[in-house]
C-alpha cells in the first residue's frame, strides 16, 4: 500500500476526499514520501530469480500490442515489430501504426471523456497513481524490468533504477505534489471575502511523445498530465513499445478510465502532423531529438490561429554533457564517475558524460585509470547479470555511432585510446570507446553521439578558467555537467562561468543519476524547456488555474470614498 493509503482507513479517506481542502490540511501535510528502494539482485535472491524467469518468458514470446482508442483495441495492416537490440532476430512485440483517421478518432474520444475526468476530485485521480505505484513496486516489478531489459537492452540494475523505482517515484511523488498543490490557496485578509483557486486541466488534449531510453519517462509524460485532469494521446517509442504497453495496462487495471489516455503507436511524422492540425491541441509533452521538437514547435506556430488555446510545449532533447576536472580533483572519483556516466546503458542517456576536460598534471593518472576500468567492462546480453552494458537501441543508432568511430580512427586530431569497434551481425553492439581529442572543437567534443563514446581533451593546468569558458561555449546544449575539484574557490568560479551550461550541475559527482524529488531534472538551451520533471513545478505545466472570489456581504455602494 502507498503511504497515503496507510495514513487512514479507506472509509475515512473517502469521507475526507469530499472536502479535499480539509483533508489536505490535516493529512497530506504529514506525508513524508521516500524514494522507492533499489533492489540489489544478488545471486540467490528472490528478485533475481523472478526477473530471470520473466525475462525468459518475454524473450520467448511475441506480444501482440493493439492501438487503444477509448475501450476499443484496434489493429491495422501497417504492422511493425519490436526486436531485442542485442539479438535483432528476436521479435518481442508486434504492433501496428495508427492512421490519421484513427488519431483523429482518438482525439474525439478523448474530448468526449474530458469533462467527466477533469470534474473528478484530484484526490480521486491521485488514488489511481498511488495504486499503480504499489503494483509496480510489488506484483509487476519483475514484469516491467523484464520488458525493459529485453526491449531496451538494459542490464538488470539499469532497468531496475529506471523502470521500477523511478517510475514508482514519479507516480507517488507527483500524486502527492498534486494534493499539496491543491492545498496551496490564496490569502483571505478580509473575513467578508473568500479567495480560492481551482487547478483545472487544460482545455483540449495533450499529445505525449515518449523516447526509448527510459520506461519511466513514458509513464511520466503520459501520466502526469492525466493526473492533473487532462486527456492524453500517448505515442510511445517503437523501440520501447512493450514496456510502455505494460505501463499503460497497469494504469488501466488500477482504475484509469477508458479514453483518458489513448495508446497510439504511430509513425512519428504522421502523429505530429495530425495532432498539430487539431484545433483542440492544448499541449505537447515531448522527449526526443532537437530536430523533431523543433519541427513540432514550428508546426504549432504555423497553426496558432486555428487553436482554441495557446498550446503548452514541454520538451527534453538531450545534451553534450561534460566532466570538468581541476588539478585539485580526486582522481579515483573522476575515473569511477566518468566510467559510470559515459558508458552506463551504452551512453544512451540524455545526461551521459560525453566530453571530459582533464589537466595535464592529472591526465596520466586519469587516462591510466580509465583504461584500467575499461578492461573490466563486460558487454553482452542483459540475461547475463554480469554484463555492464549491452547493445545500442537500433540500426539507426548503430550506424550513427559507427560513423563517429570511423571519424575517430581517420582524424589526425583524434587518438583512440580504447575500444573503437562495432558489430551488428547479431545485435547492435558498439564497444565502449575512449578517445583523446587534440582539437578542442572536434565534432566529437561538440556533437551529441548518444552512444558509448567518451571524448577527452587535455589542457594546461593554469588555463582552467579559459577551459571553463570553452566548455560553456562549445555545445548548444545545456543539460548536465560536473566539476571535480577540492578547491572551493575553483568550484565557485566554475559555478559562475558555467551557470547557463547545465540545468543539473554536479560537484564531485558524475553527471548522471538524478532522483525524483532530490535532483529535479532538465536543461535549457537546445536541451529543452527545463520544466523539471520530478519536482512540484512540473505539474503547473499541465493545469490552468481559475481564481475565484466569493463576497459574503452585499455590495452597498459603487462610489470611491474620495468622492464624498
Amino acid at each position: 500500500m502507498s503511504l497515503l493509503f496507510r495514513l487512514q482507513p479507506k472509509t475515512k479517506f473517502i469521507r475526507a476526499c469530499t472536502n479535499a481542502r480539509a483533508f489536505l490540511s490535516s493529512s497530506v501535510r504529514c506525508l513524508q514520501l521516500k524514494n522507492e528502494p533499489i533492489l540489489a539482485f544478488a545471486p540467490g535472491s528472490k528478485e533475481r530469480e523472478d526477473v530471470r524467469a520473466k525475462l525468459q518468458e518475454v524473450q520467448s514470446h511475441t506480444e501482440d500490442i493493439p492501438i487503444v482508442i477509448g475501450n476499443e483495441e484496434i489493429h491495422t495492416n501497417d504492422v511493425h515489430y519490436q526486436v531485442s537490440p542485442y539479438k535483432h532476430s528476436q521479435k518481442i512485440a508486434r504492433y501496428c501504426y495508427a492512421t490519421p483517421d484513427l488519431i483523429n478518432s482518438a482525439i474525439e474520444n478523448a474530448l468526449s471523456v474530458r469533462h467527466e475526468w477533469e470534474a473528478r476530485s484530484l484526490s480521486d485521480r491521485a488514488q489511481i497513481f498511488f495504486k499503480a505505484a504499489d503494483v509496480l513496486s510489488g506484483e509487476k516489478r519483475a514484469d516491467i524490468l523484464a520488458t525493459t531489459m529485453a526491449g531496451q537492452a538494459k542490464n538488470v540494475v539499469q532497468a531496475e533504477i529506471d523502470a521500477a523505482p523511478e517510475l514508482i517515484d514519479f507516480f507517488r511523488f507527483n500524486a502527492n505534489y498534486a494534493l499539496e498543490l491543491e492545498r496551496n490557496q490564496p490569502i483571505n485578509p478580509d473575513p467578508s471575502i473568500v479567495n480560492t483557486v481551482e487547478y483545472r486541466g487544460l482545455e483540449g488534449f495533450i499529445a505525449a511523445i515518449s523516447p526509448f531510453n527510459f520506461t519511466a519517462i513514458g509513464g511520466n509524460l503520459a501520466g502526469t498530465p492525466a493526473l492533473m485532469g487532462n486527456v492524453v494521446l500517448w505515442k510511445p517509442s517503437d523501440t520501447a513499445m512493450l514496456s510502455n504497453w505494460l505501463v499503460y495496462r497497469i494504469l488501466r487495471e488500477c482504475g484509469l478510465p477508458p479514453g483518458v489516455i489513448q495508446f497510439l503507436p504511430a509513425h512519428g511524422p504522421v502523429f505530429g502532423d495530425t495532432v498539430t492540425q487539431s484545433s483542440d491541441l492544448a499541449g505537447i509533452n515531448f522527449t526526443g531529438s532537437v530536430p523533431t521538437f523543433t519541427n513540432l514547435w514550428q508546426q504549432v506556430g504555423q497553426n496558432l490561429p486555428r487553436y482554441k488555446t495557446f498550446p503548452r510545449l514541454a520538451g527534453e532533447c538531450g545534451g553534450k554533457n561534460y566532466h570538468f576536472v581541476h588539478s585539485s580533483a580526486d582522481v579515483e572519483s573522476v575515473v569511477n564517475g566518468t566510467i559510470r556516466s559515459a558508458f552506463e546503458f551504452g551512453g544512451q542517456k540524455c545526461s551521459a558524460c560525453s566530453r571530459a576536460y582533464v589537466p595535464k598534471s592529472l591526465w596520466p593518472q586519469v587516462r591510466d585509470g580509465l583504461l584500467d576500468k575499461h578492461k573490466d567492462i563486460k558487454m553482452g546480453n542483459p540475461d547475463d547479470f554480469s554484463v555492464f552494458l549491452s547493445a545500442v537501441i537500433d540500426k539507426a543508432s548503430f550506424d550513427r555511432n559507427k560513423s563517429y568511430l570511423e571519424h575517430a580512427k581517420s582524424s589526425r586530431d583524434v587518438e583512440v585510446l580504447a575500444g573503437g569497434s562495432c558489430d551488428d551481425s547479431v545485435g547492435y553492439f558498439v564497444e565502449p570507446t575512449i578517445v583523446q581529442c587534440h582539437n578542442q572543437k572536434d565534432k566529437l567534443m561538440q556533437e551529441e553521439i548518444f552512444g558509448p563514446v567518451l571524448s577527452c581533451y587535455v589542457y594546461d593546468d593554469d588555463d582552467y578558467k579559459e577551459v571553463l569558458k570553452l566548455i560553456d561555449s562549445t555545445s548548444s546544449f545545456g543539460l548536465t555537467g560536473s566539476v571535480f575539484s577540492k578547491d572551493e574557490s575553483v568550484v565557485d568560479e566554475a559555478k559562475a562561468i558555467l551557470r547557463q551550461s547545465a540545468g543539473n550541475f554536479y560537484i564531485n559527482d558524475k553527471s548522471t543519476g538524478s532522483v525524483v524529488g532530490q535532483q529535479w531534472f532538465g536543461g535549457s538551451r537546445k536541451s529543452g524547456t527545463n520544466d523539471k520533471p520530478g519536482s512540484p513545478h512540473y505539474l503547473l505545466r499541465w493545469v490552468s488555474p481559475q481564481a475565484i472570489k466569493r463576497s459574503k456581504v452585499p455590495l452597498k455602494d459603487w462610489r470611491y470614498p474620495s468622492m464624498e
